[in-house]
């Protein structure tokens, strides 16, 4: 393929994105296959001659798109929202022609200044504490790592790596191996002080724990993966409050902030906590800037060597939309989720589970969990929606998490009436096996 078929090729690509997701909301939710569906459709071994453009899209919608879970669907209410947005792919594109492996600041100075500027733009978005941001001239600084897990064992790593040394330069005569038989980590059953956890959306007291970790010198890692982009929004800033207390920050842009995986933004007060604990200088990487203190290596503040220019994508979208459009995002979301709250308090059979804070309502029928877990079978089933669970104080309950740009009130209502059916379906059914019980 040369440039100018490239340019041919990539307007129908376009179209064909622009396609898809204008059409969407037709292509059923939930792909209906079964495991290993795909191996018989394509041959057991690569071409050995070119192949055309036309056949490979034509084996797109033959092949793939059948196996497809449509995350964009506006009936898609599982897990929590992946981002996407049209300056965010556009944003891809161009990461994806540049192709630099930014490992260093001389590996490509643009890909490592950017991302230094968009952590601290998104940094003061959230009305983060100054000593996160990385300035002219701060302490702290922001990264992009993949994941929240990614951000979570990257922290866990430098605070171990900070507390060992720490020790050793007490007590030199202690060894590394009996340093670490003795490092304790606490979590809670939702693994590390988090805002809006996976399950319900509940938020950790940061004013409660932060102190206590201040003063027992306990590093304290804040992951708020889904909820940091409300923060965004100043209503919802207060679900921050304490974060001044952390040593680590992270939440991902990727869910709800409009800019596609992967991007987890990840935060910290010392920066010298990462390098020290991910410094990596063989010296085919190294160069002239280095040791100046004026740049910053990447490489050192990650678990992998090289990463992509990641940047660009919070760039185009942070131009594009502007704050306030941001904002006006969250809302929407969060007011959705509100209505979707409102139709289940008006039916009887049903209950709310957790406060509704933000994009996320958990409910159930009154009853069993079996009457639950049946509930939520016949729903996926039919497909015209999309739930995932989860288990509350052992209770099954099913989340219903505002997920897609494109959802409107007019899905929200109809995937309740959805619901609704399937629930008088699941009460009829367990009234004749009760029925049939008795006789």
């Amino acid at each position: 393929m040369n440039a100018s078929e490239f340019r041919r090729r990539g307007k129908e690509m376009v179209d064909y994105v622009a396609n898809y997701l204008e059409g969407i909301e037709g292509r059923q939710v939930f792909p209906d296959v079964d495991p290993g569906y795909l191996r018989p459709l394509i041959p057991t071994t690569a071409p050995q001659e070119p192949e055309t453009f036309e056949d490979i899209i034509e084996d797109v919608e033959k092949i793939i798109m059948p196996g497809v879970t449509h995350w964009h669907s506006p009936y898609f209410f599982a897990y929590f929202p992946t981002a996407s947005s049209y300056p965010a792919m556009l944003a891809d594109m161009l990461c994806g022609a540049i192709g630099c492996i930014g490992f260093s600041w001389a590996a490509s100075p643009a890909c490592t200044e950017l991302e230094t500027v968009m952590m601290d733009w998104l940094g003061k978005m959230l009305q983060l504490p100054e000593a996160f941001l990385a300035g002219e001239a701060g302490e702290g600084g922001g990264v992009i790592q993949g994941t929240a897990s990614e951000a979570t064992l990257v922290a866990l790593l430098a605070a171990r790596t900070k507390v060992t040394r720490c020790l050793q330069a007490a007590s030199p005569e202690l060894t590394q191996a009996a340093i670490m038989e003795k490092l304790v980590a606490y979590t809670s059953d939702q693994v590390v002080a988090t805002l809006g956890t996976t399950s319900c959306c509940s938020f950790d007291n940061l004013l409660e724990v932060g102190p206590i970790c201040h003063e027992e010198g306990v590093w304290l890692h804040v992951d708020a993966a889904y909820a940091g982009s409300a923060f965004i929004c100043p209503e919802f800033r207060h679900l921050l409050n304490g974060v001044e207390f952390a040593d680590s920050f992270n939440f991902n842009p990727h869910k709800w902030l409009l800019v596609n995986f992967d991007c987890s933004a990840m935060w910290v007060k010392k920066r010298t906590d990462l390098t020290g604990a991910f410094r990596l200088d063989p010296v085919y990487l190294r160069h002239s800037h280095q040791d100046s203190g004026l740049i910053t290596d990447y490489r050192h503040w990650q678990l992998p060597l090289g990463r992509r220019f990641r940047s660009l994508k919070m760039w185009f979208v942070f131009r594009m939309y502007g704050v306030k459009g941001l904002q006006a995002y969250i809302r929407k979301h969060v007011q959705l989720a509100h209505a979707f709250e409102a139709l289940v308090r008006q039916d009887p059979r049903f209950e709310i589970c957790a406060e509704v804070t933000l994009g996320l309502v958990c409910f159930r029928l009154k009853g069993s969990n079996k009457l639950n877990e049946a509930l939520l079978e016949s729903i996926n089933s039919a497909k015209k929606i999309h739930l995932v669970p989860c288990s509350l104080r052992d209770r099954f309950v099913l989340r219903f998490a505002i997920c897609s740009r494109t959802v409107e009130l007019a899905h929200v209502q109809r995937a309740w009436e959805h619901i609704q059916e399937m629930a008088a379906m699941v009460l009829a059914a367990q009234g004749e096996d009760k029925a049939e019980i008795k006789n």
